[in-house]
């Protein structure tokens, strides 16, 4: 099946959508608590980005399906779909941190091709079309980091490690360089930047990961789960600078 040719053109649309809502709704916003069992908000602007950008890909693309976090699915079961994460980091986004993206993937058969992470509060478009990541138009590349003692390392929240998945990443975390917290889908842009080296999380789901992927692969690093498979709906990510960097955080999460 085609993939359209126009990709980087959608995720320009869709980009400036986004950015449009936030300047328009941000300033009265209402927050929600989805009641998962902590704390997880939900804002106007989360289902009204999801929605303009899920009307306007069916306008464009009848034939595919659009998944979303906060409205689910339009035309379900169809081999192409666009994942929508409408804000990653809702509660960086409700404290005026500017960690906060909107994340589009474009996915066939299950396999995420293409992606964007858009930072709006930093003016930063990550757009990864035919195997090649650009910021703001520019080309962009990993670090090329390949070992884990001068990685820099980030997970957004080590509490949201169960205890298990704590002393496996506390094994990783001793042997970097040095560690930050608190960024939710940007680590994965850094990344692909060339400013962090590796990021190692659990409990996501797909719409956290489905743009990610193609952006990471992109800049030329590699992406997996944490048994060295590419298992996207299991929750466990590492996002490397190189794929030596991402065997040896395997190693040290298997210690």
């Amino acid at each position: 099946m085609d993939v359209p040719s126009d990709l980087a053109n959608i995720f320009e649309d869709l980009s400036k959508m986004a950015r449009e809502r936030i300047r328009t709704i941000r300033p009265a916003l209402a927050i929600q608590d989805k009641g998962s069992g902590i704390f997880d908000p939900v804002t106007a602007l989360d289902h009204e980005i999801e929605q303009v950008m899920r009307d306007y890909l069916i306008a464009r693309n009848p034939e595919h399906g659009v998944w979303g976090e906060e409205a689910g699915w339009s035309n379900e079961g169809s081999a192409q779909h666009w994942s929508i994460d409408p804000i990653d980091g809702t509660r960086a986004f409700i404290c005026g941190l500017p960690s906060w993206c909107v994340l589009v993937g474009f996915v066939q058969h299950g396999q995420p091709l293409a992606g964007m992470i858009d930072c709006p509060q930093l003016e930063e478009l990550l757009v990864a079309v035919n195997g090649q990541t650009l910021r703001n138009g520019q080309p962009v590349g990993t670090s090329g980091c390949t070992a884990l003692a001068e990685a820099r390392l980030s997970t957004t929240d080590p509490y949201l490690f169960g205890s298990e998945e704590a002393a496996m990443f506390d094994a990783v975390r001793s042997a970097a360089l040095f560690t930050r917290y608190g960024l939710d889908a940007l680590a994965y842009a850094r990344v692909a930047t060339g400013d962090l080296d590796l990021v190692i999380e659990s409990g996501l789901h797909r719409h956290d990961v489905d743009a990610v992927v193609p952006v990471v692969r992109g800049a030329g690093g590699y992406i997996g789960d944490w048994s060295g498979a590419q298992d996207w709906d299991g929750g466990r990510i590492i996002a490397a600078a190189s794929r030596e960097l991402y065997d040896e955080a395997i190693a040290a999460l298997s210690r």
